[in-house]
């Protein structure tokens, strides 16, 4: 703080480094949301799945992922980046796992589309075994980020 800088200047630089922090924890939660919801279908299957959280599920899952992925790309590695001198190999790491996490939820999506127009689930273990390596895995990213990347961007 510089000699003679008002509080509120202060209060208001806080706040500039704690948000983009408090809009990832709001993404995490919604992410996973989402997971919670994957794994439910999967501890539904075979006979038990409800065809219209599935189209629910399908119709969040890849815009949340992308949305959030932007934000990381536009905020939270450039925050990173200048709060870590070492954060560049995390941040290709984390971004590589993006590029896995969007394509495996556009698969994801493929089959609770089909599922939730009607289609009959003609593998229930493999559709089982999908939905559980999607969430597990968003479900690792989430928390390294939270032990990792948000204590550095906060400080």
């Amino acid at each position: 703080m510089a000699a003679g800088e008002p509080p509120r200047t202060v209060a208001a630089r806080a706040e500039e480094t704690r948000r983009p922090a408090l809009v990832m924890q709001c993404i995490h939660e919604n992410k996973l949301a989402l997971c919670a919801a994957l794994e439910a279908v999967a501890d539904a299957l075979p006979d038990g799945v409800c065809r219209a959280e599935c189209l629910r599920i399908a119709s969040l899952l890849v815009p949340l992922l992308r949305q959030a992925h932007a934000y990381e790309d536009d905020v939270i590695f450039p925050a990173f980046a200048a709060a870590s001198a070492d954060a560049d190999p995390t941040i290709r790491r984390l971004r590589v796992e993006h590029v896995e996490d969007e394509s495996f939820a556009d698969e994801v999506t493929e089959i609770l589309l089909a599922v939730g127009h009607g289609e009959p689930i003609g593998n229930a273990e493999a559709m089982g075994f999908m939905l559980r390596g999607l969430f597990e895995t968003l479900r690792r990213h989430i928390a390294f980020e939270r032990e990792h990347v948000l204590p550095a961007i906060v400080g």
